[in-house]
């Protein structure tokens, strides 16, 4: 009988041997249910499923598998796996002796038995087998001894075999039911998988028993009996596998740095299930700016000053290459729509665009850096009505610079700037920069110097890139080679398109470097300063609905917005104290290893010294369009009468600011505690009060109001209370709004 055994499998072999594949070939045929995204250095962001009729994860080396694992697999499926040649003999009597008696006895099926089924089947298991199966499967796994290693055998079968539900292989188990590689299994976690093997969709007390089993078997091989392993196990068992009902297309934890870019890059790439994307993002810097945002978040809904903002995101480009190396579309536990990529989300720019209008009118040739402009109330005419810009903190400056007006972030010296340049031919430059815009430059009017139009992070950051890269407007990448596993080192840069001048791009980048510049709004010590080249801007939308922080360094160009996913208006929120610290962290964070240098002065500007007449603005070095240089500034005769005041023939007491009927829509660029309306008189030193909605305010003959929302009246009166000069204005804007939660 034993001879005629052996005669029937030396007859077979050969057949076997033609039939089953080798281990590389397994191996090399193994494809993942996913596709994955790769950072530039190979390490995984996102994993997206493709492959819906089983859910698969990468090939696992068997060395890359806790030694818990494998040490439960062959007590659960095989005791003797190392030591028989693919057939257990002395299982497969004791199997014999038990179904003649009809004696409950474990399976006689080795381990290179049952991978010999799952390589022939293809993965896919068709319940019990028949005599003659069974027997082209005893001389499979004969064959699979003789021609492959322990190890290999081991490491197909753990890669190969079905778990519950859907799962296939070790990989889709670990990372789904525990959330971790199959390294880091524990003998708990361990014996579970193992249990899985013999009966994968088992009610949960039948897994929780078997388990138990296992648990108590690897326990008596290491002769530790003191404690036992099965305490609260069906409840633990219970709880595992019921996450495997829920496991989401994208992967969680640090396996899902980058979810919304692997979203858009899968409809437009559409990658195949098993295929490996290499996209430019920097991994750690990924995972640092996500965390940031996430931080940031935190602080800003603090319970003790909950600001209302619930969403955030980021994008990091290198200047020079334009690779994308961070890209955050939405970040932090509170948000209403976590799915939405906020990165690419069209919201009002607010202030951002202020340094594209300036260099494109100092290459015009309309302003300097130097230039006068006067920050005072402005009505302009337009098809609707009456536009009235103002600034954030309602305090008119005056007579401020170029360099104050941009640096300070003023808005209405923007706006007469863009009366100069015209909103057609400004929307035209923005296009050229890239940004999305809808409509023509009429359409917007003259609130586009204010942001009225819609951008997205994305472009808005590289728009900004542009500056840095002496006015060339380029694409950027996110992907460095899709198809393929091979990081593209030497991708050539397109040609790009000119926006603006290398003169008037560095004199924008400078003012934007200036922390001088800023103190008429943000004060000296504010979170846009940083340790060393920098050029930055902030900008917050209508009715605080966004808040932007965009600049770059030397290499590169980071953009930061918060605000809500939904459009809910935000508390109490300023571009210094929303969006500007996550960016500041994060150009912290790229200079961590080498400072960032402020660009060389390209060979078409000078330097020249410059005073002003009155001590309108100190006297200093500033930068100049070559040719349009000057070394003294100052105002003609009206305009030094506007300046100081009133003029020699008005000596009747009279209010000054604000005029009769001024509506204050305010900008929420600025922190709130700078949020002032002045009030000034034009009188000749008489002692007259303010008087504001009936009660007394102020003597001083200019005094600052903390604005509250409303029409109100504002009078001068003399000493006996009688009326000198009364002015009505309303205040309206997001400063209103926010006051309705409580946030001044």
């Amino acid at each position: 009988m034993k001879r005629a055994a052996c005669l029937v499998i030396a007859c077979v072999l050969p057949a076997a041997a033609h039939a089953l594949p080798s281990f590389d070939e397994v191996r090399t045929k193994w494809r993942s249910s996913d596709w994955v995204l790769l950072s530039r250095d190979g390490e995984p962001l996102a994993r997206t499923r493709i492959d819906t009729s089983a859910r698969r994860g990468d090939w696992v080396a068997l060395a890359d598998v806790s030694p818990a694992l494998r040490e439960a697999i062959v007590v659960s499926e095989d005791k003797r796996f190392h030591e028989h040649a693919g057939v257990d003999w002395r299982g497969a009597a004791a199997a014999a002796w038990g179904n003649l008696w009809n004696t409950r006895t474990r399976g006689a099926s080795t381990v290179t038995m049952q991978l010999t089924g799952l390589i022939e089947e293809d993965g896919k298991p068709t319940g019990r087998r028949s005599i003659g199966e069974k027997a082209r499967q005893t001389v499979g796994a004969l064959w699979l001894e003789r021609s492959w290693r322990k190890d290999q055998i081991l490491e197909a079968y753990l890669n190969l075999v079905p778990f519950r539900g859907e799962i296939v292989g070790l990989s889709a188990l670990s990372q789904t039911l525990f959330g971790k590689a199959p390294s880091g299994l524990d003998e708990r976690e361990a014996a579970l998988a193992a249990a899985l093997v013999r009966a994968p969709n088992a009610p949960y007390a039948k897994v929780a028993a078997r388990t138990c089993t296992i648990l108590r078997d690897m326990q008596a091989l290491h002769g530790a009996r003191d404690v036992d392993p099965c305490v609260n196990l069906t409840s633990y068992v219970q709880l595992m596998l019921t996450r495997t009902a829920s496991a989401p297309a994208f992967a969680q934890g640090d396996d899902a740095l980058a979810p919304h870019l692997a979203r858009r890059i899968a409809s437009e790439v559409h990658p195949a299930a098993g295929a490996r994307v290499r996209a430019t993002l920097d991994a750690r810097l990924q995972r640092f700016a996500r965390d940031t945002l996430a931080r940031t978040l935190a602080e800003l809904n603090a319970p003790a000053h909950p600001r209302n903002v619930h969403d955030a995101a980021a994008i990091v480009i290198d200047n020079r290459s334009g690779d994308v190396l961070a890209w955050v579309g939405s970040a932090g536990g509170l948000s209403n729509a976590p799915e939405v990529d906020a990165v690419l989300a069209a919201r009002q720019a607010g202030s951002t665009l202020k340094p594209f209008l300036y260099a494109q009118a100092i290459d015009e040739k309309r302003v300097t850096a130097a230039t006068l402009l006067d920050d005072a109330p402005l009505d302009l005419a337009t098809g609707g009505g009456l536009y009235i810009p103002q600034n954030y903190d309602h305090d008119f400056k005056g007579w401020v610079s170029v360099r104050t007006a941009l640096g300070s972030s003023l808005n209405v010296p923007a706006v007469r700037t863009l009366v100069m340049v015209t909103p057609h031919r400004f929307a035209k430059t923005l296009v050229a920069l890239g940004l999305p815009l809808s409509q023509a430059g009429d359409y917007y009017g003259f609130s586009l110097a204010l942001g009225s139009a819609d951008v997205t992070l994305a472009t808005l950051a590289n728009a900004y890139r542009a500056l840095a890269n002496a006015g060339i407007a380029r694409p950027f990448f996110d992907l460095a080679d899709a198809p393929k596993e091979v990081l593209v080192d030497r991708r050539p840069a397109p040609a790009g398109t000119r926006v603006f001048s290398p003169e008037a791009s560095f004199i924008v980048t400078d003012i934007l470097a200036d922390n001088n510049a800023r103190t008429r709004t943000f004060g000296f010590d504010n979170v846009l300063a940083t340790r060393t080249f920098a050029a930055v801007k902030t900008g917050t939308s209508k009715d605080m609905r966004d808040n932007w922080a965009v600049g770059f360094t030397s290499r590169y160009t980071v953009g930061v917005w918060v605000g809500n996913a939904d459009g809910a208006p935000m508390w109490d929120v300023s571009g210094v104290t929303g969006a500007a610290p996550a960016w500041n962290a994060l150009v912290n964070y790229l200079n961590r290893r080498s400072d960032s240098r402020a660009p060389q002065a390209p060979a078409g500007v000078v330097r020249a010294s410059v005073t002003y007449q009155d001590d309108i603005e100190p006297a200093r070095h500033e930068w100049f369009v070559r040719g349009t240089q000057m070394s003294a500034i100052g105002l003609t005769a009206n305009a030094a009468r506007t300046v100081r005041g009133a003029s020699s023939d008005a000596q009747a007491a009279r209010i000054g600011a604000p005029t009769d009927g001024t509506i204050f829509a305010l900008d929420p660029d600025i922190p709130p505690a700078r949020q002032r309306v002045w009030f000034e008189r034009a009188d000749s030193g008489a002692r007259l009060a303010w008087r504001l909605d009936g009660k007394p305010y102020s003597r001083d003959a200019r005094a600052a109001w903390l604005p509250w929302p409303g029409r109100h009246v504002l009078e001068l009166v003399d000493a006996r209370g009688e009326v000198v000069d009364k002015v009505g204005f309303e205040v309206r804007g997001a400063y209103a709004k926010a006051a309705s939660h409580g946030a001044r």
